[in-house]
């Protein structure tokens, strides 16, 4: 079983335009998708999952569009968070949320400290989130607070500065939608991760299509640039 999963939930606007329901009503279907994917993650024994619920070049969508994500993601923090700690669930969000305006930006605070104790499940949600931010940020970050690895620093060192400090790194990355790009999320954490691109549109992935993203990641043989003779020598001994 992986360990952390991270996913981009794509198709939303596509699902609902198939239907003749305007976007935000696939967005709205997006939302108890998630709610059934941290469930079904939580029952499987995952550690952590990881969705891209907003990326920093979102904003250039409509107006209107963005307006109502921004209140979706309000009222899920409101309707959600509670369902979340009663589930021994903890919740983190990551990126700039300084565009974000106050409202949402103590709702997300009261959340995460609401749930910070938990030991379950982490559920991340990256908004307005992107791999170069993060990177950059980190790197800022990393030589305000040790100016003296200016001329030098390693992975080791950048690494605490990240926004998934606290999480391992994604075993399996999943997106859904038919697009197979991973699109500036998690540049940095997915070096490694085992990639799995499905069509099916993200209001219709239920736990079946969780299941054979997982099945086939346990297919594939995680050899981290050694040998496959190597690896058996490992489990041999």
């Amino acid at each position: 079983m992986p360990r952390h999963i991270a996913i981009i939930m794509d198709g939303n606007g596509r699902w609902a335009k198939k239907r003749f329901l305007p976007r935000v009503a696939g967005h709205q279907r997006g939302v108890e998708c998630l709610r059934d994917t941290v469930k079904a993650c939580a029952e499987m024994g995952v550690g952590y999952l990881t969705v891209f619920a907003f990326s920093s070049e979102n904003w250039r969508r409509p107006p209107d569009e963005v307006s109502f994500l921004m209140q979706l993601f309000l009222k899920m923090l409101q309707r959600e968070v509670s369902k979340l700690h009663e589930n021994n669930i903890r919740l983190k969000v990551i990126g700039d949320l300084s565009r974000f305006d106050t409202e949402l930006n103590r709702y997300i605070s009261e959340a995460e400290a609401l749930t910070s104790s938990n030991s379950g499940l982490t559920l991340t949600v990256a908004a307005n989130y992107g791999g170069r931010w993060d990177i950059l940020n980190a790197t800022r970050a990393m030589l305000q607070s040790r100016p003296e690895l200016v001329a030098e620093f390693s992975e080791e060192d950048i690494e605490p500065y990240l926004s998934m400090h606290y999480a391992p790194e994604p075993d399996l990355f999943i997106r859904t939608g038919g697009e197979k790009r991973i699109s500036n999320f998690l540049l940095w954490q997915l070096a490694y991760t085992e990639l799995f691109f499905t069509d099916t549109l993200w209001p219709a992935f239920d736990r079946a299509a969780l299941q054979e993203a997982i099945q086939s990641y346990q297919s594939r043989e995680r050899r981290f640039g050694r040998t496959s003779d190597q690896l058996q020598e490992e489990q041999n001994k």
